[in-house]
């Protein structure tokens, strides 16, 4: 049996970005990425933006690759989590869910927008997904739609990933390996 697929969030999980604006919390690092004609000399100042400021810690990589997962960005980074934040935690390349024309769609039932299309992507697949921003609308969304065991794992974005998260990462994937 396949392992289960560990859907990862950025913003939030790997990067606490409502942790204090000027106290980069112990472990990370930051990471400066360009955005829209930053990183071009030859762009109008209406163009230049701030580079984002993104948090990472490095040992988160080595952690992840040691759960028994496959693991599969979600995130609105996208193919760019694969140049900028995998690098920095020392992941390979992962295939990354394309959320494509739902990208921030507005969902009048209040499930994220985000739901969706990582059920699509998991075809049933056990998963978990680890973000902060379900809520207990994505988990009955999830529970009625998908048929295989799923964790929607939130991660408290001015913590960012922590011990007790990979506890309950690893928890999971256990109690789906028990049921094969």
């Amino acid at each position: 049996m396949p392992k289960p697929l560990l859907f990862l969030d950025v913003d939030g999980p790997l990067n606490p970005y409502a942790a204090k604006a000027q106290r980069r919390p112990e472990g990370y690092t930051t990471l400066r990425v360009p955005l829209d004609g930053a990183a071009d000399p030859g762009a109008g100042p209406r163009l230049r933006r701030r580079p984002l400021r993104v948090w990472l810690n490095p040992r988160h990589g080595p952690s992840l690759l040691s759960l028994p997962y496959e693991l599969v960005w979600a995130t609105t980074w996208m193919a760019d989590a694969n140049r900028w934040i995998g690098p920095v935690l020392g992941l390979p390349a992962l295939p990354y869910v394309d959320f494509g024309d739902t990208l921030h769609e507005d969902r009048p039932d209040g499930v994220h927008w985000k739901t969706r299309p990582l059920l699509a992507y998991a075809e049933g697949r056990p998963f978990a997904w680890v973000d902060d921003e379900q809520s207990g609308l994505d988990d009955a969304y999830v529970s009625t739609r998908h048929p295989g065991p799923a964790l929607l794992h939130h991660v408290n974005p001015r913590i960012g990933l922590a011990e007790p998260d990979f506890t309950a990462l690893a928890g999971f994937a256990e109690a789906v390996a028990s049921r094969s």
